[in-house]
């Protein structure tokens, strides 16, 4: 290779933090043409992990240097959401303490490429697309060893747990989150109850956090909130709770009330 293009991949290495997936129409509008590439891939500085994906050689990464890439790169909605989220935050201490399952969001605009369903991270990843929440409101940055990425904030995790409840999150679970969400910015809450287009979703939310006695729920004001018409079953065989027309588990009801 010639000190050229020996001078110009060091200069792209040493641009990109080590553990990101690097794609390959991003590296050619870099001015790292496809035959370029394919050299640096014969010369074993970097690796192909499926069509239009690399990584360099001999580095170690996780789904969240695919997920950097997505965001940085191609400008995705794709982030890590709901429970997933709220441990990256450090909010789910009671949930799984080995992560064998992370939970990933985007708007239905976007969608996972093939390399990144078919690439093995070593942890199974569930997809979901959905635009029930607008794409960039309630999202944070967190700090990963070498990069940054764009989680669900808090208010919006859980709101993505309400979403997946029950078929695959369980409200129980979901309550016992909204418990130690005291700290939430009512304004923000307010926002996202607003731009939400699930029923569902805001009844729960609004039920759970209600029930917790959080301070902020009373800065809520529910008058802009649409909450829709007519009753929602969440579960069969539950109980009725009047004020948000919603079925929730018996269990999920009567916890916290003191038995007589």
């Amino acid at each position: 290779m010639s000190i050229e293009k020996q001078a110009k991949i060091n200069q792209l290495l040493t641009s990109i933090p080590a553990g990101v997936v690097m794609q390959s129409f991003w590296l050619n509008e870099k001015g790292y043409s496809p035959a370029l590439q394919q050299r640096y891939r014969n010369s074993n500085w970097l690796d192909s992990i499926g069509k239009g994906a690399m990584i360099r050689t001999g580095d170690k990464v996780g789904y969240e240097g695919a997920i950097y890439s997505l965001q940085q790169q191609s400008a995705s909605t794709v982030h890590p959401a709901g429970r997933t989220a709220l441990t990256l935050m450090g909010k789910s201490h009671y949930l799984e303490l080995a992560t064998t399952k992370v939970t990933v969001f985007s708007s239905k605009e976007d969608e996972l490429p093939a390399w990144f369903k078919k690439h093995e991270w070593g942890v199974k990843v569930d997809y979901y697309s959905t635009s029930f929440l607008p794409a960039n409101i309630g999202m944070v940055d967190i700090e990963l060893k070498n990069f940054s990425i764009k989680i669900s904030g808090a208010a919006r995790a859980i709101m993505e747990c309400l979403y997946l409840a029950p078929e695959h999150q369980e409200l129980m679970e979901c309550y016992e989150v909204m418990e130690t969400l005291n700290s939430l910015l009512p304004n923000q809450v307010q926002q996202l109850l607003e731009k939400c287009e699930s029923i569902k979703v805001k009844r729960l939310f609004l039920y759970m956090a209600e029930k917790a006695a959080h301070s902020w729920f009373t800065y809520l004001d529910l008058k802009k909130v649409d909450l829709g018409q007519g009753k929602r079953s969440i579960v069969q065989n539950g109980v009725y709770i009047p004020k948000y027309q919603i079925t929730v588990p018996k269990e999920l009801e009567e916890h916290g009330k003191r038995s007589v």
